[in-house]
């Protein structure tokens, strides 16, 4: 998949078009040559993605080959995956011989993901080939499921959890309190109040979770590693609320982007200036619609 190479353009409300960035702070489409040097002095790069599209996996190897041509050494890391299953992704990536089926598996794929893994191995193939590290991002399902089902404080008593690293969970946040109960509720219309609460903590669990884990690589990266490249739902990093501000809340001072995907349809043009306007993200990347076409965000 090739982004657009052309001009940049510069007018305020710009065109959408299939396969072009656009830089949101400045409302104007640029080229992926405009993008590359902000990819190239960050150290954590968080890329949002519409899930089961094909193109979207594109655009994460475009960057991660981008890196590596410019000598870069960046570390993978995947909501896809769960901690529980972080020993079989390092011995998939360290061991050549090491049979796919076997790092599905042992990476706990079938229950905590769950979905047909011919979705995502593109990208954990391409990992593999260059010898990229994955990180799992999320929680083990049963945690998740866990706060689910006795809400946060009653579950963080747990003694699984302890196993685990988790921190810290700030649950005061009236911007990601907005945003993720709006989504819920579009979700899963109709739910009790409390239902809405465990799964609005469940979220925050998740978010955390995942933030911790990218927090740990900062703190513990060689010398030569970077950036992180994250790829999760756009849920995950949208407005930097989610996961990218708590990852700053660990780490001050981290120098991070977000590229929010979209799979590009004319019905969205509004919807998508929306976005841009509100400022979804630093860069917005469209691409074309996956084999399930529009799709609504919900994870």
């Amino acid at each position: 998949m090739s982004a657009n190479t052309g001009c940049a353009t510069s007018q305020v409300n710009p065109t959408f078009e299939v396969n072009h960035i656009y830089d949101v702070s400045r409302q104007k489409g640029i080229t992926f040559d405009d993008l590359l040097p902000q990819l190239l002095s960050a150290d954590v790069i968080y890329i949002g993605e519409e899930h089961y599209t094909p193109s979207h996996l594109e655009a994460a190897q475009t960057i991660l080959n981008a890196l590596l041509a410019h000598d870069r050494h960046p570390v993978l890391a995947m909501e896809m995956f769960s901690w529980d299953g972080q020993s079989g992704l390092d011995r998939y990536i360290q061991e050549s011989e090491f049979p796919t089926e076997q790092m599905i598996k042992e990476s706990q794929w079938n229950t905590n993901w769950g979905g047909e893994f011919s979705d995502y191995q593109p990208l954990v193939t391409f990992a593999k080939s260059h010898k990229l590290k994955i990180f799992g991002l999320n929680p083990p399902r049963p945690l998740v499921r866990l706060v689910a089902t006795k809400g946060l404080t009653e579950a963080l008593q747990d003694p699984e959890m302890r196993k685990w690293p988790i921190q810290e969970i700030v649950t005061d946040n009236p911007a990601y309190e907005q945003l993720i109960f709006e989504q819920i509720e579009a979700c899963h219309p109709g739910l009790p109040k409390h239902v809405y609460r465990r799964i609005f903590e469940a979220s925050i669990f998740r978010d955390e979770g995942m933030a911790q884990i990218i927090a740990n690589y900062l703190n513990t990266r060689s010398g030569t590693d970077r950036p992180l490249v994250s790829y999760t739902g756009g849920g995950h990093i949208q407005y930097k609320i989610p996961v990218p501000k708590r990852v700053e809340r660990k780490h001050p001072g981290v120098k991070s982007i977000t590229i929010y995907l979209e799979a590009w349809d004319p019905s969205k043009e509004q919807e998508v200036r929306s976005e841009m306007q509100n400022g979804i993200a630093d860069f917005l990347w469209l691409t074309p619609l996956g084999p399930q076409g529009l799709q609504p965000r919900c994870g």
